[in-house]
C-alpha cells in the first residue's frame, strides 16, 4: 500500500522493525535539478559523472542493481520534490528501462536506434508505446504530480502572506514527498538497469528531487522468496521521442503478449492519468476505462480524484478565482444565519482525470489468476476520451506491466 508522506515521516510499525531488515539503501538521486536547458544539455546523450541525461535535462537515469535475497524481501521507492522555480503543475514519472530490451530511449537520443515500426491501422502513427519482440517499455516505480510551485513560492512578506495563503490551512509545504511498495517491480532492479527520473517542465528552473530505493529482508526463517517473473505491456508517458497519445478517441489501445510458459497466479498492474489542461478535455472529464484480457472484461472503473482540494498547502503559486455564493454561517451573536459571499477556489483544488497536483498515482492492481502458455491480448477502452485539436493537448498515459509467480 502506498502512502503519501507530504512533508512529514510515517515511522514503521513495531511489528515492520521486527520481522524485516533493511539490507540496502539506494539513493538513486541527491537534490538533483531536473529541468529544460538546452544550452547544458544539447540534444543526444549527456553524461554527468555516473548519471545519464537526456531530453535536454528533463530526464535523469541512474544504473541501479539492488541484492537478491533467499527470504522475502520488499521494496519501496521514496521521492521528495520541491519547486527550483516552476510554477506549474507537471506530470512526472520515476521508471526503469527493463534489462530485456533490445531497443531503449537512450538509443533514440543518440540516433543508433529507433522505435519499432507499428501496424498504422491498429496504432496510427505512436510508436514507442506497445512492447514488441525488441522494445519493452519503461516499468514506472511512480507516476507522481508535481504541484504548483511548492517550496519555492511561498509567500515570504507577512502582507502577502495574508492575502495568498487559504484560512484552511496553517501555512504552505517546504516540499512534497511520496512513498510507494514497488515489491512487485523488484524482479527487474536486481538486474543492473537504468532507474530514471523525468518531469515534463519546460522551464530551466525547473524542480529539485531526491529519489531514493530502499529493500527489507524479513527475518523470519522459513519465509523463502517466491520466484516471480515481469513483463512490461504498455507505456504511453512521453519520455523521448513520441507524441501525445489520443488514439483512445478513435479505438481502444491493442497489447499483444505472449508467454514462454504458463503464469501462475499473474497480476495486472495499471496506471492511468487523463490531460489536456483546459475546460472540458480529458483533464476535467470523468472517462470509463474498460480493461479486457483475451476478450474477457477484467477492470471497468472510471479514474477520478475529488479530494485535490486537500492538497491546497503544496500549491502556493496555483491560480485563483473568486466565486460567488450562498453560505450558512454563525454570527456574532451564535445564531445561524445565511449570505451571499466570494470565496476563493484554486486551480489545485479541482477534481481532476485520477491525479491532484501535489499527488502521486496509484496503480490499479488486477488479479488475473492462471493464464496459459501462448499469445494473449490486452485491451486498454476508454470511449469518451477526446481527440487532439489545434492547441488543445487531450491524452491519456496509461502504462501497465504483467508479474506472475513461476
Amino acid at each position: 500500500m502506498r502512502k503519501l508522506l507530504l512533508y512529514f515521516s510515517l515511522l514503521p510499525s513495531l511489528a515492520q522493525a521486527a520481522d524485516y531488515d533493511t539490507v540496502r539503501v539506494e539513493r538513486v538521486f541527491t537534490d538533483q535539478v531536473i529541468n529544460f536547458n538546452p544550452k547544458t544539455f544539447p540534444d543526444g546523450v549527456q553524461r554527468r559523472g555516473d548519471a545519464v541525461v537526456l531530453g535536454n535535462g528533463r530526464i535523469w537515469l541512474r544504473k541501479v542493481a539492488l541484492p537478491k535475497g533467499k527470504r522475502h524481501q520488499r521494496a519501496s521507492v521514496k521521492i521528495r520534490l520541491q519547486s527550483n522555480g516552476d510554477p506549474w503543475d507537471k506530470s512526472g514519472s520515476c521508471f526503469v528501462i527493463p534489462a530485456t530490451t533490445n531497443i531503449s530511449m537512450l538509443g533514440v537520443a543518440g540516433n543508433t536506434q529507433q522505435y519499432p515500426e507499428v501496424d498504422a491501422q491498429r496504432y496510427e502513427q505512436f510508436r514507442g508505446f506497445v512492447a514488441t519482440k525488441d522494445f519493452a517499455p519503461p516499468v514506472e516505480l511512480l507516476r507522481f504530480m508535481t504541484p504548483f510551485g511548492v517550496g519555492a513560492f511561498t509567500p515570504k512578506d507577512s502582507t502577502e502572506k495574508q492575502l495568498r495563503t487559504p484560512v484552511y490551512v496553517d501555512g504552505f509545504a517546504p516540499y512534497v514527498e511520496w512513498e510507494a511498495d514497488i515489491t512487485d517491480r523488484l524482479p527487474l532492479l536486481t538486474d543492473s538497469v537504468y532507474v530514471g527520473v523525468t518531469i515534463d517542465t519546460w522551464t530551466e528552473a525547473g524542480y529539485r528531487l531526491d529519489l531514493r530505493l530502499t529493500v527489507e529482508e524479513s527475518q523470519v526463517k522459513g519465509d523463502k522468496a517466491k520466484p516471480t517473473q515481469l513483463k512490461s505491456l504498455v507505456n504511453t508517458y512521453l519520455y523521448l521521442g513520441q507524441s501525445h497519445c489520443d488514439l483512445f478517441n478513435r479505438q481502444p489501445l491493442q497489447v499483444p503478449f505472449e508467454l514462454p510458459k504458463a503464469a501462475k497466479n499473474a497480476r495486472l498492474f495499471f496506471i492511468t492519468t487523463g490531460h489536456g489542461g483546459h475546460s472540458g478535455g480529458d483533464e476535467f472529464i470523468p472517462c470509463e476505462h474498460i480493461l479486457s484480457v483475451d476478450g474477457r472484461e477484467v477492470k471497468r472503473f472510471t479514474p477520478w480524484r475529488t479530494d485535490c482540494a486537500s492538497f491546497r498547502r503544496f500549491n502556493p503559486s496555483t491560480g485563483v478565482w473568486l466565486v460567488k455564493r450562498k453560505v450558512n454561517y454563525i454570527t456574532e451573536n451564535g445564531k445561524r444565519d445565511v449570505k451571499e459571499i466570494e470565496e476563493p477556489i484554486g486551480s489545485s483544488d479541482l477534481s481532476r482525470s485520477n491525479w491532484c497536483p501535489g499527488s502521486d498515482v496509484m496503480p490499479e492492481e488486477i488479479r488475473l489468476g492462471h493464464l496459459a502458455a501462448g499469445k494473449h491480448t490486452f485491451l486498454i477502452d476508454i470511449p469518451k476520451a477526446q481527440a487532439i485539436k489545434d492547441n488543445l493537448y487531450n491524452h491519456w498515459l496509461v502504462s501497465a506491466w504483467l508479474v506472475w509467480e513461476e
